[in-house]
């Protein structure tokens, strides 16, 4: 009789355990199924949420048809302290992927593109799309102070480049990235620039850039227009360069400029005043930095544009009238 009590616990016991391996093998397998994403999403995890809380939202939204299983396989395992913040959810990924990416903290990363050549108000204007935390009332006026430029203009102080930021940033802390970014590649272009410069700071370097990042895009140009630049501010002529009249003409600026617009007083006409403008008129990318601080060795005075891109450059009034005739008037 005991024989036979010893061998049916026996036999009990190796049913509980076949069900227990057979348990376990398929939470893990439903574990590391993919689910039915079939595109790229996300899933937010705040402060104090538990894997509960997750699942939540994965049965929402269909991924999980029941959490049951998710949690016996969390039991299982215990994945650990998740992290908070904004996580992917991809094509193809299992919940063994995503319980993967809360643990280790990969959050999801989004960017921000400053684009050369935008002025500190376009760069605004596109930082307010983002969905970031946004400083009431912030201004272009306002960011000498709120970021500690020791300026009392801001254009020209920020960088072009694309800057990656997780959910919850603010946006003061990119406008930081972006104004140490400019400080140092500003302070290496000045600290190799060339000899014999007319540019008494690295202030006045970041305004020359400024003008050749304004006056073309082909990386070719860029050069040679600081060397027009340089030759005029050496030989004393104004720089007469058409982006200054319309930095300051500001709002009044309605897309044509014309003969009357080259001749109103502003602080930022070069056509009515020697030397560079009070401040930079764009935020410059690394290749007008370089092109600033690196001007080609060219004797040229005069160039305008060709309507394709480049310019035409001349040495000569002569010359240049006749590019003018050529490309502007003809066409």
């Amino acid at each position: 009789m005991l024989r036979r009590l010893l061998i049916v616990v026996m036999l009990l016991a190796l049913v509980a355990v076949a069900g227990g391996v057979w348990l376990v093998n398929e939470v893990n397998e439903r574990a590391a199924a993919p689910m039915p994403i079939t595109e790229v999403d996300r899933v937010l995890v705040e402060p104090g949420d538990t894997l509960r809380d997750v699942f939540a939202q994965l049965q929402s939204r269909g991924y999980l048809a029941d959490d049951r299983w998710a949690r016996a396989h969390v039991r299982l395992h215990a994945p650990g302290t998740i992290h908070t913040g904004e996580f992917a959810l991809l094509p193809g990924d299992s919940l063994v992927d995503v319980l993967e990416r809360l643990r280790s903290g990969q959050v999801l990363q989004h960017y921000w593109t400053v684009v050369p050549g935008w002025t500190a108000a376009q760069m605004l204007d596109s930082l307010a799309t983002l969905d970031i935390m946004h400083t009431p009332g912030l201004t272009v006026d306002g960011l000498p102070t709120l970021l500690d430029l020791q300026e009392t203009h801001a254009e020209g102080w920020f960088l072009p480049d694309t800057y990656a930021y997780v959910r919850g940033a603010r946006d003061l802390n990119l406008l930081a990235m972006a104004r140490d970014n400019m400080r140092a590649a500003l302070e290496t272009a000045w600290q190799d620039r060339q000899a014999d410069l007319p540019y008494a700071s690295p202030r006045e370097l970041l305004i020359a850039a400024s003008l050749v990042e304004k006056e073309t895009g082909v990386e070719s140009d860029r050069p040679l227009v600081a060397s027009v630049f340089v030759r005029r501010l050496n030989l004393g002529m104004r720089l007469q360069t058409d982006p200054t009249v319309i930095y300051g003409l500001g709002e009044a600026f309605d897309g044509n400029l014309t003969r009357v617009h080259l001749r109103t007083p502003t602080p930022y006409n070069t056509y009515t005043n020697h030397g560079l403008p009070p401040t930079a008129i764009a935020l410059p990318g690394r290749a007008s930095l370089e092109a600033a601080a690196h001007p080609a060795d060219t004797d040229y005075l005069y160039f305008v544009a060709r309507g394709d891109g480049t310019s035409q450059f001349s040495r000569t009034l002569a010359e240049h009238q006749a590019a003018v005739r050529r490309y502007q008037l003809g066409r």
